[in-house]
């Protein structure tokens, strides 16, 4: 990770990841939130979830979005080795939809906490408008800019069910 890391950083556990995953990257950029993704695996790359979360902090990296499905480890194991925030996004798996994912991430033990989201690409999505929420704690900027997103969320919900 550079020395000039992205606030966000979202990780997953495989590169089958990335189209739930994508949601997050496509809520910070509408943001206006600079974002770096990498696969990072709790099973299959330990060594390099490891050096990641040890090093995410000093490179800049302020909130963290970490996908998983089946086992979904990698948010936990990631949240247990930084002290940044860590949002938790279940990706639907085949074998019981998400269910699995779900529980994996949400389940911690006291003290290492994990923010979940929902299942799939909405969790994801929330995850990316959470971490800007996060962020805009301290940037007025994006506090701002995330008031003109709600409002115009807000303005997009007709108040009739007819077209008229």
């Amino acid at each position: 990770m550079s020395a000039a890391a992205a606030p966000v950083a979202i990780i997953m556990g495989s590169r089958s990841d990335w189209p739930t995953m994508k949601g997050a990257a496509d809520m910070l950029d509408a943001l206006g939130v600079a974002w770096e993704a990498r696969v990072v695996s709790a099973h299959r790359t330990p060594l390099r979830m490891v050096e990641f979360a040890r090093g995410a902090r000093d490179a800049g990296v302020r909130v963290i979005i970490a996908g998983a499905g089946g086992a979904a480890h990698l948010p936990g194991m990631t949240a247990a080795l930084t002290d940044l925030p860590v949002l938790g996004v279940p990706v639907e798996s085949k074998a019981l939809k998400g269910m699995d994912s779900l529980l994996s991430i949400v389940q911690m033990p006291a003290g290492v906490p994990v923010a979940t989201l929902a299942i799939g690409e909405p969790g994801a999505r929330n995850a990316g408008l959470l971490a800007a929420q996060i962020l805009a704690l301290s940037d007025e900027a994006l506090a701002r800019r995330l008031s003109a997103w709600r409002e115009a969320q807000t303005a997009s919900v007709a108040n009739t069910v007819s077209d008229d």
